[in-house]
């Protein structure tokens, strides 16, 4: 019998699988790779990225996994909020200046400057919300945050704007890979906090390249990662957990005294069938949008105009941002190396109407447009790869706060983890990763003095 079974090698599950690294383990992932929605590819001094790309830094789970595991990340040089729209590129300023920076009619500026009032406003009340209290738990914070204007949509907070103002609004709201009349107003109101407190929250990357994380950690355990294994059912028993999977076509069966559940809440719905029914059914009300992402490598030889921005937002384009990977080379480096690695990313809506074209028309839908934010760079592109997420990221949705407690109750021993878990992307996948596996721990070592006198009691 293992100690703990681990389903889902994404960050959530590795984590667990770290902190759980002197244990018994085993950790079954359904791809053929480790790593979920992480995942990038090195190319020479830089790498391709397609799913996360920027992570917590100071006091975080993130933090501590990268130190724990020994890999190096830096703080994101640079402009993380430039702007392309209406045929003009700002790269430097502060943000709530370019509504007056960028060609618009009159009637959208003054919506947008309305609007922005309204959620500036709300945005000093999401800090105060958002801050650590004494004593308190991440779970309580977490909950504290689901609840902030959580009784309608963004939509129905900001109202209805003119085009352009709506337009400028999108790339901001619709990370999440959910569209303004579907996300929460109170989590629309955090991702602005987001993007105006630069520094805060989401500000290191990974060197090399995301998935160097990943990899490390599942070099570091080894055998204990088994690929392609998808997990079809788990069951308790008395004392301990059955996973059912199925590896090269072969059903298989291993016994744990307890299970880190780390898959998408969609796959954990199914496959627990016996988790308490009001879990079951939260867990089937969490709400997945979609997108797509793509990687571009250039070889360009001189400074670009881009070098040292990081995140440029493109409304009214085929993707609501375009992320520049290589931004980390180029802003720490004396001389400037040949080439770039660019990331765009298209949420919602966007994604939807994308995944209907097959990858070369994507490319070139995306390129086409590159060359709109980004002059000259599409004629310098040696590769591109296109990514499909058909189901991208959790959102938080109205009423989604009434969920949290009932997902955050730890009963039985299939324990979950997951970013749909928390509202801070793979920080919330890695700390309820870690605290999963805490409480593993935790089970261990009671079975462990639960069994010593049962051992005393039949040697006397």
């Amino acid at each position: 019998m293992k100690d703990v079974v681990i389903v889902g090698g994404g960050i959530a599950g590795l984590s667990a699988g770290w902190r759980l690294r002197h244990w018994d383990t085993l950790v079954l992932e359904s791809e053929g790779r480790v790593g979920g929605r992480i995942r990038s590819e090195r190319r020479g001094p830089y790498w391709l990225n397609w799913g996360g790309h920027v992570y917590a830094g100071g006091d975080s789970a993130t933090s501590w996994l990268l130190n724990s595991t020994g890999v190096d990340s830096v703080a994101v040089p640079g402009s993380l909020a430039g702007l392309s729209m209406n045929g003009k590129l700002l790269l430097r300023g502060r943000v709530e200046s370019y509504p007056f920076r960028i060609p618009m009619s009159m009637r959208s500026r003054v919506g947008m400057v309305r609007a922005g009032a309204k959620v500036a406003v709300q945005v000093a009340r999401y800090a105060r919300i958002v801050g650590r209290r004494p004593g308190e738990s991440e779970a309580q914070r977490q909950q504290r945050i689901y609840d902030f204007m959580n009784d309608r949509s963004f939509k129905d907070f900001i109202g209805d704007l003119p085009e352009d103002a709506e337009a400028l609004f999108k790339p901001t709201v619709t990370r999440s890979a959910a569209d303004i009349d579907q996300l929460s107003a109170g989590a629309g109101v955090g991702y602005f906090s987001l993007v105006w407190n630069i520094g805060a929250g989401l500000s290191q990357s990974i060197l090399g390249g995301p998935s160097t994380l990943t990899e490390s950690i599942a070099a570091a355990l080894g055998d204990r990662v088994r690929l392609s294994a998808p997990v079809d059912e788990i069951v308790h028993k008395k004392d301990s957990v059955v996973v059912r999977y199925r590896q090269d076509g072969v059903e298989q069966e291993v016994e744990a005294r307890c299970v880190v559940l780390a898959t998408p809440a969609t796959v954990s719905h199914r496959i627990a069938v016996d988790l308490d029914r009001d879990v079951r059914e939260a867990l089937s009300k969490i709400v997945y949008g979609p997108y797509v992402s793509a990687a571009f490598l250039s070889d360009e030889t001189g400074r670009q105009i881009w070098d040292d921005a990081y995140g440029i937002a493109t409304p009214k384009r085929s993707f609501n941002i375009a992320l520049n990977m290589s931004n980390v080379v180029h802003c720490y480096e004396r001389e400037r190396r040949p080439g770039s690695s660019i990331m765009t990313f298209s949420p919602g809506s966007l994604a939807r109407e994308l995944l209907e074209h097959d990858d070369d028309t994507i490319r070139r839908i995306y390129l086409d447009d590159l060359d709109q934010v980004l002059p000259g760079f599409a004629g310098n592109v040696v590769e591109a790869g296109i990514q499909r997420w058909p189901t991208g990221a959790p959102y938080c949705f109205p009423g989604r706060g009434k969920l949290q407690p009932i997902l955050t109750r730890r009963t039985g021993r299939v324990l979950l983890a997951g970013d749909y878990l928390g509202t801070l992307y793979t920080e919330t996948a890695i700390q309820t990763g870690l605290a999963a596996a805490q409480e593993a721990r935790s089970l261990l070592a009671t079975d462990r003095q639960t069994a010593a006198p049962l051992g005393l009691a039949r040697s006397a």
